[in-house]
């Protein structure tokens, strides 16, 4: 294949789990000729989610791309997933959208899912639309859903199409912008029937939404005259651009139902690549790279949007920083298939081989162009972690090299090998997260691994001031050893760490010698009395001895560590815990649920204040123990219909007593 189309649309598809998203992409290919048959989800015969993460799971993992050409145009579809856990995939993705659909189910009772998505797009500033799947799964009416999804929305909701029923099933719908009816034809295209009688106030409406922002509308609505379908269809089209309106349209994916309907807004109402550009801050030719993907058929790529002029293969890439890189090898990507081509033409998503250097949220200019600035969004905090170890040495190797590669294309994913306790940590959103991470290791690397919860670092220090001798003599033939130090401890404030102060004068221990003396102090501290890290305490040496043919730095090394040991056990020594700066947004009807169960993971709820620009939604502020983390993530979620997100910072180490200090003992790293 030579090139893919000039000027190709993307369009996200984004909303809540189980909104049947996917379903939605397969209708849209099947109808525009893509695919010979209507794939299915449940079936596993469907072009997207055809990962063995997702067929096991039975919904999206990861983001899917598909494409398609349709009445002379061209279009890729990015396939967000909706589950919390998997959400941070899309996030580049979702930046280089021309359009976004937010797919949500027909449930009045779930309209408040989509606000989170909602607002993510308004903040991005990326133009949507809503489509109602599963149409005809609805039973009655669905005004108490179009109620519902108007405070979650910044832009005024519009009933571009409302249902036709019969009984209580939807048989149909008015698209109210054209004043024309379909009703539905099950895997076929919708058929065009008289307009029911009763739509004229419904339609008087959407002209009304549409008049708050076209003067020219609104004169024509005060004289009774009825506007011509183009200037209602080019109201639509720039108001929904601008992120004025969210249009609302209807149908069932499964059958097929309104899908040609939403193909014809796609192709009508979707902004034009240059004005995405615009959007994004792109001056000049661009390569928007917004994913990392090693398992494909050819290996890693890189994929990203072609901006501003055709990307050739060998092409020379710049990054912001002025680093030099060069495009391999181009491909189309469609599903779990890559397509090689010579070029990609603006406007197109492409993935490039041998851009080993370039990451995900990277800009980077075309052909010499230098690239605009650009802030990639945040990185999402990984919440939960995991401690994993290879159950064969052999294998750290590659268990590095495999977490290297499944972090370097999950930007949620972070791994570290923990100071205390030396554990391999392996980091992510939540439980599901991690669960995939694994599951991708095994598969992918085949690594399997033992897996546990993390050793909470439990530290230690000391209540009183300590002055204490340590004296280090030995003599076993030829030279002895011998060092003695006097030393003075005392507690520091909370977080001030460590101290070390030399007041030795006239000579009683040489220079040299007090280096040693500080090793031995800090080997003492490593693991106190009580069998942890000591921390905040400071330590002045103020006196000793030597001797001119036995004293050594060992010697004075071991001294100090004797006396530091002494002093600690004499000094009243406590356990300390970290505690963690939790925040918590949930919607407001699981809070007092939240609240009150806070309570039984030790934490301290610092407050609560409406959260800005959500409709009825709060954010809470606590502080928890990070021993009582464990699983904090599946009961907020459990206590909020699977919406409340939380983010977790460590704040401050806090002291502990009594039976909760006995079970914090044992669960403590052992010091390396």
């Amino acid at each position: 294949m030579d090139a893919i189309g000039s000027g190709a649309r993307v369009i996200a598809l984004v909303g809540p789990a189980g909104a049947g998203k996917t379903s939605v992409a397969e209708a849209l290919l099947h109808a525009a000729g893509a695919t010979p048959r209507l794939g299915s989800v449940d079936q596993g015969t469907s072009l997207g989610d055809s990962s063995a993460e997702a067929r096991g799971r039975g919904s999206s993992t990861e983001l899917n791309l598909t494409r398609f050409s349709w009445a002379g145009d061209n279009y890729v579809l990015l396939d967000c997933p909706g589950s919390t856990g998997f959400a941070a995939d899309s996030d580049c993705a979702l930046e280089v959208a021309d359009l976004a659909v937010v797919v949500i189910p027909p449930e009045a009772d779930r309209a408040a899912l989509a606000e989170p998505v909602l607002r993510e797009l308004e903040q991005r500033g990326v133009p949507h639309l809503v489509f109602i799947n599963k149409i005809d799964k609805a039973r009655g009416s669905i005004d108490p859903l179009l109620h519902a999804l108007q405070p979650l929305s910044a832009a005024p909701v519009v009933d571009r199409h409302v249902p036709i029923s019969e009984g209580e099933n939807a048989v149909g719908f008015v698209d109210l912008a054209l004043d024309r009816a379909f009703k539905f034809r099950d895997g076929q295209a919708s058929e065009q029937v008289d307009m029911p009688a009763d739509q004229g106030a419904a339609r008087f409406h959407l002209l009304e939404q549409l008049a708050d922002h076209d003067d020219h509308l609104l004169e024509q609505l005060l004289n009774d005259e009825a506007p011509d379908l183009k200037t209602v269809a080019g109201d639509l089209k720039r108001e929904t651009a601008e992120g004025l309106v969210v249009p609302v349209m209807l149908g069932s994916a499964t059958h097929s139902g309104g899908i040609r309907r939403l193909l014809k807004a796609l192709r009508h109402d979707t902004p034009a690549p240059a004005i995405t550009a615009e959007r994004l801050g792109i001056a000049g030719p661009a390569l928007e790279v917004f994913k990392v993907a090693n398992d494909t058929s050819v290996g890693r790529l890189a994929l990203g949007r072609v901006f501003g002029q055709p990307l050739a293969e060998g092409s020379d890439l710049t990054a912001a920083d002025g680093e030099a890189h060069r495009a391999g090898a181009l491909f189309g990507v469609h599903g779990g298939t890559t397509v090689r081509l010579k070029q990609a033409l603006p406007g197109d998503v492409v993935g490039i081989a041998k851009a080993d250097e370039v990451r995900a949220g990277d800009r980077l200019g075309i052909a010499g162009a230098k690239p605009s600035a650009r802030s990639a969004p945040a990185a999402r905090l990984a919440n939960s972690a995991l401690a994993i170890s290879v159950k064969d040495h052999k294998d750290e190797v590659r268990l590095s090299t495999a977490l290297n590669k499944l972090t370097e294309e999950d930007r949620a994913l972070t791994w570290e090998t923990s100071d205390g306790s030396h554990e391999t940590l392996l980091r992510g959103l939540n439980d599901e997260h991690l669960s995939l991470a694994l599951d991708r290791l095994k598969r992918r690397y085949g690594l399997e691994v033992n897996v546990g919860s993390p050793s909470v670092a439990i530290k230690e220090s000391i209540r009183k001031a300590v002055t204490q001798r340590g004296r280090h003599k030995k003599q076993s033939g030829g030279h002895g050893q011998y060092g003695d130090v006097v030393i003075e401890v005392r507690p520091l404030p909370r977080g001030t760490g460590f101290e070390f102060i030399d007041k030795i004068t006239g000579g009683v221990i040489p220079r040299q010698y007090i280096p040693a003396v500080e090793a031995g102090i800090r080997d003492a501290m490593a693991k106190g009395p009580l069998g942890t890290q000591v921390v905040d305490v400071a330590v002045t040496l103020t006196d000793g001895s030597y001797h001119s043919v036995d004293s050594s730095e060992l010697a004075f090394r071991t001294a100090g560590r004797l006396a530091m040991s002494e002093a600690l056990a004499a000094a009243q020594p406590y356990l300390l815990e970290p505690i963690a700066h939790v925040t918590i947004q949930c919607p407001g009807n699981a809070t007092s649920r939240i609240t009150s169960a806070l309570p039984s993971r030790r934490a301290r709820v610092l407050g609560m204040v409406p959260r800005d620009g959500w409709s009825r939604w709060d954010t809470l502020e606590a502080q928890v123990p990070e021993a009582e983390m464990a699983g904090f993530q599946t009961d907020v979620r459990s206590l909020s219909q699977g919406m409340a997100t939380y983010e977790a910072k460590f704040d401050h180490l806090a002291e502990v007593t009594g039976r909760t200090a006995e079970a914090l003992a044992q669960r403590a790293p052992e010091p390396a």
